[in-house]
């Protein structure tokens, strides 16, 4: 290569405008993954690319944090491109219309790892649950000796049980380097879901104990765990989803 064209290599640039809303950690993450289309005559997939922006970057800006129903600690905001020049060099990938297929290197196991952060939060909620119906009394017996709360324990233990089977299953199978799309896509969403119920499960076990933050921190996880379900893709998305990769698998084997 001549040094002339290997200057303009070094001196090439890729100029973003845009912005993106509900980035979590935007506020005051120091890295940013961006995708931005790089050819305009393109509609699907191949015209995506993927950019590696540092904050810091002439022209890129973000929000303050959002004020949210929970996930305190969690900061989510807005990131704005305005004339935000990237050098060619922060372009994952080496090349053009690379974005999506980074995506789906990472598409997977985030999704494991979303159900697998779900199942957590479960877990301590049955947790706190369980020892306040093991302590709160009522008639002169601990309201846990209720058929119908410990059957709310119950469910919720045999929900949890089934998302965490789920999830470990999974991830041996993309450790075996299985083919998971499926699998990953129903751990994201039956783990979500599952958590959801176990919040609102739990929240009664209170009884108005539960919907009193200075009684009880259940309130707040009902409130943090309710963002599982929107994020990494909203479980309208993952029920289409799971149903593309059911006609997708049933099509192979045809």
């Amino acid at each position: 290569m001549s040094k002339t064209a290997l200057h303009r290599e070094l001196t090439r640039h890729y100029v973003l405008d845009g912005s993106k809303r509900y980035i979590t950690n935007a506020p005051i993450a120091d890295l940013f993954t961006v995708f931005a289309r790089t050819d305009p005559d393109s509609t699907g997939a191949s015209g995506v690319s993927a950019f590696i922006v540092e904050r810091g970057t002439p022209g890129l800006s973000t929000s303050a944090p959002y004020k949210m129903m929970g996930q305190a600690g969690s900061p989510v905001g807005e990131v704005h491109f305005d004339g935000c020049r990237v050098p060619a060099a922060n372009l994952i990938g080496g090349e053009e219309g690379l974005g999506f297929k980074t995506a789906m290197k990472v598409l997977n196991k985030q999704r494991i790892h979303l159900a697998a952060l779900c199942t957590g939060p479960a877990i301590r909620m049955l947790d706190m649950a369980i020892d306040h119906a093991c302590e709160r009394k009522q008639f002169g017996r601990p309201v846990v000796d209720f058929q119908l709360v410990a059957a709310l324990l119950a469910d919720c233990r045999a929900e949890i049980e089934a998302a965490r089977q789920l999830v470990l299953a999974t991830a041996r199978s993309r450790d075996a380097d299985k083919d998971i799309a499926l699998e990953a896509s129903i751990c994201k969403y039956f783990a979500s879901e599952m958590c959801g119920r176990v919040a609102d499960r739990c929240v009664q076990v209170f009884g108005g104990a539960g919907y009193v933050a200075d009684h009880a921190s259940i309130e707040r996880y009902y409130r943090d765990v309710r963002l599982f379900r929107i994020y990494e893709g909203t479980s309208q998305i993952h029920q289409l989803n799971i149903t593309k990769q059911m006609l997708r698998r049933r099509q192979g084997k045809a």
